[in-house]
This record gives C-alpha cells, sequence and structure tokens, in this order.
C-alpha cells in the first residue's frame, strides 16, 4: 500500500537520464462599490481607500505568502512542451504537491503527465514511459525529490523549468514592475477582480528569489506581466510573457506564455504515494 499524507489546514481569510527517459527527447491571477458619493464628499477619499497600483500589487504578493495551501491551474505556451496544461494542489506543512499535465509535445503527439511528490521523494508516471525502461511498473519513483523549496526544487528534469517553482513565489516578480497600471475590473473563476499590468526587468528585480523566477523561466526581457487582484486584496491570477530563449545557446526560440490561476487556498491536500508494487523505484535518477 502507498504512504498517505494528508495536510490539514485550517479555513482561514536535473537529471538528464529520467528526463530523457519520461519524455523520450522532448523537452518536455475592484470593482466600485456601488453606491453614490455627493461632490462634497468625493475630495475626503484618501489613497489608503484606493491604493495606488504598486502599493495594491505589493499588499497582494505579501498577502499571498500566507497561504499553507494552494489548488491551482496553469495554463498557456512553451517552446519545449508547446501548449500545456497543468492542475495541482501543494501543501506546505509538510511541503508536498500533486499535479497532473497534458502537453503537445514539440516533436508531434503528446505527453500526459502525473507527478507527486512526498517524504522528500519523486513518483512520476507519463504515456512517454518506455515499458523496457518500467520493467512491467506504471511509476518511477526517485530521491530526493524536492518539493516546498520555492525556487531550487528537484523534479530531476520530469517538469518543465518553468512548473517546478512554488506559484506563490512566482507572482511576486510583479512587485519589481516600475510601471504598474491599472487595466480595469474582470471576473476571474467566479470572483470580481482588479486586473494590473506591468513590464519586468531582469535588472528590476532587489532580491536573489525574483532574479532565480526569471533565470527559470528562461525569459529575455522584458516580461509582460499581469496580476488580477481578487476583493480581499489578494492575487487570484497572474501571466507571463516574454520571448523564450533556448537554455543552451540563450537565444530567441520561440514565446513564452503561462497563466496561473488560484482555485482554491487553505484547504487540507491529500498526497499519496503509488502503490510500491506499481512503481520502479531508482532511489537516485543520477544513477544508471
Amino acid at each position: 500500500m502507498g504512504k498517505r499524507i494528508v495536510v490539514p489546514v485550517p479555513r482561514r481569510s536535473s537529471s538528464a537520464v529520467l528526463a530523457a527517459v519520461l519524455l523520450a527527447g522532448g523537452a518536455v491571477a475592484c470593482g466600485g462599490d456601488g453606491g453614490s458619493r455627493s461632490a462634497a464628499a468625493a475630495p475626503t477619499r484618501t489613497a489608503s481607500a484606493e491604493p495606488a497600483p504598486t502599493a495594491a500589487v505589493a499588499r497582494a504578493v505579501d498577502a499571498s505568502q500566507d497561504f499553507t495551501s494552494l489548488h491551482y491551474r496553469v495554463t498557456g505556451t512553451l517552446v519545449s512542451t508547446g501548449r500545456l496544461k497543468a492542475e495541482a494542489f501543494m501543501g506546505t506543512e509538510p511541503a508536498v504537491m500533486r499535479m497532473t499535465m497534458t502537453a503537445d509535445d514539440y516533436k508531434g503527439g503528446s505527453v500526459r503527465l502525473k507527478v507527486r511528490f512526498l517524504d522528500e521523494a519523486m513518483y512520476a508516471s507519463s504515456n512517454r514511459l518506455p515499458a523496457e525502461k518500467l520493467k512491467g511498473k506504471s511509476w518511477f519513483g526517485a530521491a530526493p525529490g524536492v518539493w516546498g523549496h520555492n525556487v531550487d526544487n528537484q523534479s530531476f528534469g520530469v517538469l518543465p523549468d518553468e512548473l517546478q517553482p512554488s506559484p506563490l513565489v512566482q507572482s511576486t516578480m510583479m512587485s519589481a514592475s516600475k510601471d504598474v497600471r491599472v487595466i480595469g475590473t474582470e471576473t476571474v473563476d467566479g470572483a470580481r477582480t482588479t486586473h494590473y499590468k506591468g513590464t519586468v526587468r531582469y535588472d528590476d528585480m532587489t532580491t536573489a528569489t525574483q532574479r532565480a523566477q526569471v533565470y527559470g523561466l528562461h525569459a529575455d526581457d522584458p516580461i509582460t506581466m499581469d496580476l488580477w487582484v481578487d476583493a480581499d486584496g489578494r492575487t487570484k491570477q497572474f501571466r507571463v510573457r516574454a520571448d523564450h530563449l533556448d537554455a543552451a545557446t540563450l537565444t530567441v526560440a520561440g514565446s513564452l506564455d503561462l497563466t496561473f490561476t488560484y482555485l482554491d487556498i487553505d484547504r487540507p491536500v491529500t498526497v499519496k504515494a503509488p502503490p510500491a508494487a506499481d512503481t520502479r523505484w531508482l532511489g537516485d535518477a543520477r544513477e544508471g
């Protein structure tokens, strides 16, 4: 029987070896209050009631760091995968994650991938797993498979680099933008949000974590970033777009366009290891 981890959350406010095996050569974020104001009352409005765009973005980024679990969706395009869609559940206490991803491989066909992280191990299953490598099993297991380090997670190259970091950290890039502006109000996944837009450059990044995020995206300057903030002042969705660089040559190879949508927060997350009998345990994917 596989091990099962449940994250009880209170309801509140690379190794090239495994990557090559799995992918067979394919690189694999408000509206008005609706009331009326008299002309005399209008001058009494303060900046704190309606913060400037930069302040609203900074507040949303800070609020996102308090999440102890997240259910999120990723859609978009990468050079390595073509069109992709992923859905994931992650918890921070303990650090666990499970994700399913589908993508159009650039060599044709498609990739279907399932990834789980728990107990400092990673498990992966894919339609691109060669039967001779699996020896009759459905899953690979590898250690140490690390999730929860924000940026430097370890998926042995199974997940595209752009999907490895926590989206809670990726959203912090927007706070480095020097030209944030309000686009308008929009509904995202049923929630009323304010849509902000700005551009981000590597030289604008003030922290090592932000710079690592840009590096991991393989994105050329500038990055266009959109952030949707809900009525509670929290990130609901964000989108990053840029020229996508080839990781080896650092030349433009296509377009990067990813949208991360926060579907639910602070609910219990369950991650279960695959049955031991159906897992080919590699121990360490760096071994032959």
